[in-house]
């Protein structure tokens, strides 16, 4: 198929869970009904980003993926609309605790689970106390409209994980993502050099790139203060070119439909993956 529309949510969470799944179930057919066929959320929806705090309490928010209301819930959605969600949750697997996105198909099955490569640790974003680095390496889905490489969040920053995708056969790429502002540094908002990023990815891997945040300002108890969330959600096509983009402040959907026949014709012709020079990389891979 040339063509698929996709969306992106971008919503405000409390810390009621079912009333963050029912939200997003209600903007995922929303969604679907302007034509969507693959849905993001954004991460962790189904609760506050509890992460600014290290509180062993909230490990009892994970579960495992067979068992997660918000997985769940996206597979009865999924079905229902007849569209692809790649769902972030809290995974619980035997004693290890994971950042993980199960990719649900149109039919409501589990394609399989991506975990979180990149885990960030810093004011705000204390992920290290939480999740274990992800162990199932970058992933990629096959689906009725095309290829997809999922990445999460922090992911999002790291070109190797973009290219790891696009190499693995990926023709779009999602990043659900909780970012906002930064608490030992009130001024800096790095919402322009996030979505730069990103584009980036779309830039020199010749796709489209759809990234899903959340709005809204959250606070967990004994945080250092409030965590504002920014948005900006958007879908880039494969010259980095923005086709649908919201504001910090704008709940809903963004959908676009992009064209994968002349994304690939076009990453063909400007021989990024062509012109790649492997055998001078090494240096990428050495931990030193």
């Amino acid at each position: 198929m040339s063509k698929v529309t996709v969306a992106a949510l971008q919503l405000a969470f409390s810390d009621d869970e079912a009333e963050n799944i029912a939200l997003v179930e209600t903007h995922v057919a929303q969604a679907a009904a302007r034509g969507a066929k693959i849905i993001l959320p954004p991460e962790l929806f189904e609760g506050p980003y509890f992460c600014t705090v290290e509180d062993e309490a909230l490990f009892a928010r994970a579960r495992p993926v067979q068992e997660h209301p918000a997985v769940l819930a996206m597979q009865r959605v999924a079905k229902d609309q007849g569209v692809y969600i790649p769902t972030s949750f809290f995974e619980r697997d035997g004693q290890h605790h994971y950042n993980s996105l199960a990719m649900i198909d149109d039919m409501g099955e589990i394609m399989g689970v991506y975990r979180k490569s990149h885990i960030p640790d810093g004011p705000g974003y204390e992920e290290k106390y939480y999740f274990r680095p992800g162990n199932s390496g970058f992933k990629v889905w096959s689906t009725r409209y095309g290829t997809i490489g999922v990445g999460i969040c922090w992911d999002q920053w790291y070109p190797e994980c973009a290219r790891a995708m696009a190499l693995l056969g990926a023709e779009m790429l999602f990043y659900p993502t909780a970012i906002g502002s930064e608490p030992y540094d009130t001024a800096l908002d790095t919402s322009r050099m996030w979505r730069r990023a990103m584009q980036g990815h779309a830039v020199s891997n010749c796709m489209p790139v759809i990234a899903a945040n959340r709005i809204g300002t959250e606070e967990m108890p004994g945080s250092q203060g409030p965590q504002t969330f920014y948005g900006h959600s958007f879908i880039a096509d494969e010259w980095g070119d923005l086709v649908a983009e919201v504001e910090d402040w704008q709940t809903g959907c963004l959908v676009a439909t992009i064209d994968l026949a002349a994304a690939r014709t076009h990453r063909a012709g400007m021989g990024f993956f062509r012109d790649r020079r492997p055998e001078l990389y090494s240096r990428l891979a050495q931990d030193v």
